[in-house]
């Protein structure tokens, strides 16, 4: 049953996947649920769409002046819009990674300073950024994707220690694999390296037997709601099996071993 707490949630990039499946998790457990688009687009029924460009200062100001004047308060803000890189790290050029970090990184740095002054006065809030197991493990081939994700880790963690003292909480969350159209979405290189023909292939047959069988979007969004209620809230939440497996890994396996089982994941030669 979905019974209205009071509480406005703000979920970004929300017209399809872990977004979409965010802003109807979080309806369904009782908040007032505005999300965004870069462009003007259909949500789920029940969620005010408003388009918002992360990458846009004066929008993202607007959106949030837009929320407030609606609700009077913002009690949770779901940083997810995002776009991806797919290749080899060289074969992409400083432009087209400066991008990924503006959306990925410096959009969620927008949006968090635009709610946060709210927050403050109110004394309580809290920020889910949605985050990736590949901010805590490498990937070939998803260099600059896994350095933005490390990146949104170590800002998310710092950030949540600044805030506790005004009753803001700040929590990432931690997938692997999700069946979304993220995957196809992503922004091809520049520069098309034919030395990294094989291997590539190789990656993205990888993904094709992979993405089937990944976790749902709901999936996360369920970690999401549990981060955003939660009485007392973790500074990380791994979202699936598998992002727990290779949690669990990364911290207790011998360095060398992970190698290994990641160069044989990937289809890497040993």
């Amino acid at each position: 049953m979905n019974m209205n707490s009071g509480k406005t949630a703000v979920v970004t990039g929300a017209s399809s996947g872990i977004g979409r499946a965010t802003a109807e998790a979080l309806m369904r457990a009782g908040f007032t649920v505005f999300g965004t688009s870069r462009k003007a687009s259909n949500g789920p029924d029940g969620v005010t769409m408003l388009a918002c460009d992360v990458t846009d200062g004066e929008a993202v100001a607007a959106l949030v002046s837009t929320v407030l004047s609606r609700t009077g308060r913002i009690d949770l803000l779901v940083n997810n819009a995002g776009v991806g890189l797919l290749g080899g790290a060289e074969e992409f050029s400083v432009a087209q990674v400066q991008a990924l970090f503006d959306v990925n990184l410096f959009g969620v740095i927008r949006m968090t300073n635009a709610v946060l002054p709210s927050m403050r006065r109110r004394g309580q809030g809290r920020i889910v950024n949605i985050g990736s197991i590949l901010g805590l493990v490498p990937a070939p081939y998803s260099a600059h994707y896994s350095a933005v994700k490390h990146a949104l880790e170590g800002y998310s963690e710092s950030f949540d220690h600044e805030v506790r003292a005004f009753n803001i909480r700040v929590s990432i969350i931690e997938p692997a694999f999700v069946r979304t159209v993220f995957d196809q979405n992503g922004i091809e290189p520049d520069s098309l390296l034919k030395e990294y023909d094989q291997a590539r292939a190789g990656f993205k047959a990888l993904l094709s037997d992979v993405m089937p069988k990944a976790d749902r979007p709901e999936v996360v969004a369920d970690v999401v709601v549990k981060a955003a209620t939660d009485a007392r809230p973790r500074r990380r939440y791994t979202a699936g099996k598998a992002a727990r497996q290779v949690s669990l890994l990364r911290r207790f396996a011998p360095a060398e071993m992970f190698d290994k089982s990641l160069r044989k994941q990937f289809r890497l030669p040993a």
